[in-house]
This record gives structure tokens, sequence and C-alpha cells, in this order.
């Protein structure tokens, strides 16, 4: 009696195995999808007609622009003078204390050929922007900033945030100066490609930083230190 008992027990078991195998085996693998919308910049020149002289020399703060898009090849520019990649280390184009590159760069892109309207964040591993909210929000940033009419006339703004405990971890309260340091670098690199493409530009510190952080939805750990509109110069 007890033979035939453990037979059937066992018969069970190995149909149910069975069943299971099947069952599994006819299930597709789980596709985790990327939500993530990437564009790659096209690769950036390394020389031009404009000398750093003179890109000194006529450097200045431009606040009207003319109603005309930018192209990608400036975006890539503008993106690359700010926090480019220039060494096979990870050197930038701005220097950083320790080289902890507390930095992030935003393109709010209104007006960009092939670019659709958006703020993007600036990836410089890979020279790429990604998207992080569609839609034109210059107005929006525009609110934020005291209602700068050159905010929302740009073609484009360039956001320069921090998230500072990138460098405090290291050299403590003293960082934060460091911080700001690197954002001036940053943002005269910024100044200097713009003259070099015959564009205008202004650094604005006057905004909401808590308007301006929800317009990009920042994290509570990244402070936005300025805004920098850019456009085609109006000629006169």
């Amino acid at each position: 009696m007890k033979r035939p008992l453990l037979f059937t027990v066992l018969v069970a078991a190995i149909l149910l195995g069975t069943l299971l195998i099947a069952c599994t085996s006819n299930q597709q693998p789980a596709v985790i999808e990327s939500q993530e919308t990437v564009f790659t910049l096209p690769t950036p020149l390394h020389d031009s007609d404009t000398s750093i002289e003179k890109a000194l020399l006529e450097r200045r703060s431009v606040r009207s622009y003319a109603d005309e898009p930018l192209t990608l090849a400036e975006v890539s520019q503008l993106m690359w003078a700010a926090q480019g990649i220039t060494s096979p280390g990870g050197g930038r184009t701005a220097p950083s204390a320790g080289a902890l590159y507390p930095l992030e760069v935003y393109l709010l892109a209104g007006e960009v050929s092939n670019l659709p309207a958006g703020i993007y964040h600036y990836e410089p591993d890979n020279h790429s922007l990604t998207l992080v909210i569609e839609g034109d929000q210059r107005q929006a940033l525009y609110e934020a900033a005291l209602r700068q009419s050159a905010v929302k006339d740009g073609a484009v703004v360039i956001v320069i945030t921090a998230i500072y405990e990138r460098t405090t971890v290291k050299y403590g309260e003293r960082g934060m100066q460091y911080v700001h340091i690197e954002v001036g670098a940053a943002s005269e690199n910024i100044y200097l490609q713009a003259v070099s493409l015959g564009l205008g530009t202004v650094f604005i510190g006057a905004f909401h930083d808590d308007q301006v952080r929800e317009v990009l939805q920042l994290g509570a750990d990244e402070k936005p230190l300025g805004l920098m509109p850019v456009g085609r110069k109006q000629v006169p």
C-alpha cells in the first residue's frame, strides 16, 4: 500500500514540475524600456577664425536678440565651452577644485533647428543632451527670473546649477567658494564661445531660486546659480 501511494505522489510532482517549466518557457522576458530621449551633439570644433584676444576684446553682455533659431552645431559649441571634456582623463573646459566637477548644465531650447523645444541636461561624457521636460519653458523661466526680457527672447537659455556636496565633502565650507569660482569660469567660457560664433549672451543672477528649481525640476541638493540666454545679435 505504501509503494503505490509513494508512486502516485512522485508522478504528481513530475507532472507539476513539467507544467511549471512549460508555463515559464512560454513567458516573454520582461522588457524595461528607457523613457530617455537623447540627442548626440555634433563634434565640437577646436579651432576658429576668432582669436582668444579678439574674443576677449569683443566680449559684451547682450540682452536683445533677433528672432532667429540657433543651429545644433552652435548649441554643441556652447555646451562644450561650458563643461566639455578636453582630456582622456576627463578634464573639462572649465577648471574645478580637486577635479570634483560640482556643476551641471541645462539647455532650455526654444528655437533650435532640428532640436525639439524642451529642457535638456548636458552629458559631458558623451557630449549629448538628455530631454528632461518637453515643450518651450522660456516663459516659465522668464517669470522666475523677475521677468527679464532676455530670458524669453533668447533662442535658448543655458542654466548652470551646482551640487555643492561634491566639493564640500573634500574641502568643507570653503568648497562653496570654489564652486562659485567655477561658475565664473564656465560662464566666461560661454561668453567667449558666443563671441566666436557671432552670438550674444548675458549672465543673469537675479531670479527666484525655488521657482527656477521648479521649472527645471531640480533635486533638493541642486542649486541654480546662473542663467545665460543666448541668441543672434539684432542688426542695428
